[in-house]
């Protein structure tokens, strides 16, 4: 297969792999919120959102999980040489790390088909945010390669990270502060 209609492929699953992955952490955020409401909402909605959860679960996300890694893998047989380079390294490692992230959410969906989910919705907002986290990083490696340091770049990373837990922070103090003048 040409490598351009490779590429173009990976990178067509690369972004149904992330929508899957960001709209799966936020159904698992309202599915959260879900849990804490009275019967009968409680029913209907968790009800609803097991069905969302495996559908884009299985029809969307592994899918696109696995096809973008074997295309990935196609992309590297047609191009050995960028494995000695220290960004694919970098970007390999990110990878690994997306893999990780794919794998909790595998564990959450899990818990929730056992009926024993009992995270909360503040800690989904937090799992649906290392998604972004993965995504800056994997494209600015790809993009950029060797021509920004790894260290602006490590810095820059841990900022957005730190204020992405800010925001997620003050959201979660002002829908409190809602609840209380209720």
């Amino acid at each position: 297969m040409d490598y351009n209609i490779l590429k173009s492929l990976h990178i067509i699953f690369v972004v149904t792999w992330f929508a899957g992955l960001f709209y799966i952490f936020r159904l698992f955020v309202y599915h959260a919120e879900a849990l804490k409401m009275e019967e009968p909402q409680q029913s209907i909605l968790t009800a609803q959102y097991k069905i969302m959860e495996r559908r884009l679960w299985y029809i969307i996300t592994w899918p696109s999980c696995v096809l973008t890694l074997l295309f990935g893998i196609g992309l590297l047989v047609k191009m050995p040489v960028y494995l000695s380079q220290p960004w694919m390294h970098l970007k390999l490692f990110f990878i690994f790390c997306l893999l990780l992230y794919q794998w909790k959410g595998q564990r959450i969906y899990t818990s929730i088909i056992n009926g024993k989910f009992e995270d909360s919705s503040i800690r989904m907002r937090f799992w649906n945010e290392v998604g972004t986290l993965l995504l800056v990083a994997i494209v600015f490696i790809v993009v950029n390669k060797d021509s920004i340091s790894w260290i602006w770049g490590s810095l820059s990373l841990l900022s957005l990270g730190v204020g992405m837990t800010v925001v997620i922070k003050g959201y979660q103090k002002i829908r409190t502060q809602k609840k209380l003048k209720q």
